[in-house]
């Protein structure tokens, strides 16, 4: 399958910048999978369009602030640093709390080599840097320390910027602290949102409960991957950079009830059906808890085995979560749904408005 085989056109005014006056407030397209039957409505209208029974799986991930700004020394001229993840050393290795090792996207790239010193400061709080080493596509790796005693995710999440996506052309504000984040985010891991849980509100979640509708957490922390341009001409040959999942005892025995008794799994975004879809599922239909990591990459052709609903943002054209997305609601149908929100100004990306896919 080729990879222009998901592409469509999109107005650049269409593209969300800001995320809408009020959380839930956003529009929603509902496709129906088996006809292709499209419906307009709400997303506050969302526990409607749900059945009694329905059990609703969430991603819990919380993202941190992963975007550094600072300076070289001694010139002085702009950093900026993207934290896409912590280097995790053998334990004789491992200096301290104050001095970690991490794997990051730096700018200026050309000029920041091995050896090259940098500072990242602000909030009376400051984060020495140095480059160790080079990789692929711009990537490094860079060791963080601190000298007054404070640990390095301390000052991160001090002076750190929310990482919002490249398509949003505007700096981070102190509000995106909590609009770039879901209301039930715990574990803190992420360098970027589960963008369909953006929309979720305290009392959309008391309508699932007055409804019938269960709802179950797992933990998929998502990376620098959820960003990662599609190389490839063809779908097959792209590969998913992994991402550490967790799903634990009560998550995986709601999951198998539901599947037990007839009831629908719906995913709330792109990452809670990699992490569904990567669970591991015994000759009796239970589903295990799980852990570790994921490159499980969901394109036209998987058998879905756990998710029957998807609520999901839209998604760029040519990418792997737009394929996630074609390979559950077919890819005629979707690609059909998105021309559809295009031609009625559906926002899009991450702080746009969202899909059901039943």
């Amino acid at each position: 399958m080729n990879v222009s085989d998901f592409d469509f056109d999109l107005p650049d005014e269409l593209i969300a910048q800001e995320p809408p006056a009020e959380r839930g407030q956003s529009r929603l397209l509902v496709l129906r999978r088996a006809t292709g039957e499209i419906t307009h409505a709400r997303f506050a209208d969302l526990p409607a369009h749900l059945n009694r029974g329905d059990l609703l799986v969430v991603n819990d991930t919380r993202v941190f602030p992963a975007r550094l700004l600072g300076h070289r020394v001694p010139s002085g001229g702009a950093v900026q640093c993207l934290l896409i993840g912590q280097v995790i050393r053998p334990k004789a290795q491992v200096v301290s709390e104050h001095d970690e090792r991490w794997e990051a996207l730096v700018h200026p790239g050309q000029k920041l080599k091995p050896g090259a010193r940098v500072v990242f400061e602000g909030e009376d709080a400051r984060l020495h840097g140095e480059i160790l080493d080079r990789h692929f596509h711009g990537r490094r790796t860079v060791r963080l320390w601190t000298e007054d005693g404070t640990g390095v995710r301390t000052v991160i999440d001090r002076i750190g910027h929310m990482p919002l996506p490249p398509y949003i052309r505007r700096d981070d504000r102190r509000s995106d602290r909590d609009r770039y984040q879901t209301v039930y985010a715990r574990d803190r891991g992420s360098i970027a949102a589960p963008t369909a849980g953006l929309h979720f509100t305290a009392d959309l979640f008391a309508a699932f409960e007055a409804r019938g509708v269960e709802r179950a957490a797992l933990t998929l922390h998502i990376g620098y991957g959820t960003f990662k341009p599609v190389r490839v001409e063809e779908v097959e040959a792209h590969t998913v950079d992994p991402e550490s999942f967790v799903v634990g005892e009560t998550a995986a025995a709601a999951i198998t009830r539901a599947r037990r008794e007839g009831r629908r799994v719906i995913a709330v975004g792109t990452t809670t059906t990699r992490a569904l879809e990567s669970m591991p599922v015994r000759e009796d239909g239970t589903v295990a808890a799980a852990s570790g990591e994921t490159s499980l990459f969901i394109h036209p052709g998987h058998a879905f085995r756990l998710v029957d609903g998807m609520v999901t943002n839209f998604h760029l054209p040519r990418s792997s979560l737009l394929m996630l997305v074609a390979a559950f609601g077919g890819r005629d149908h979707v690609l059909r749904a998105y021309r559809e929100a295009v031609a009625n100004g559906y926002r899009f990306y991450s702080y746009g408005d969202a899909m059901l896919i039943v």
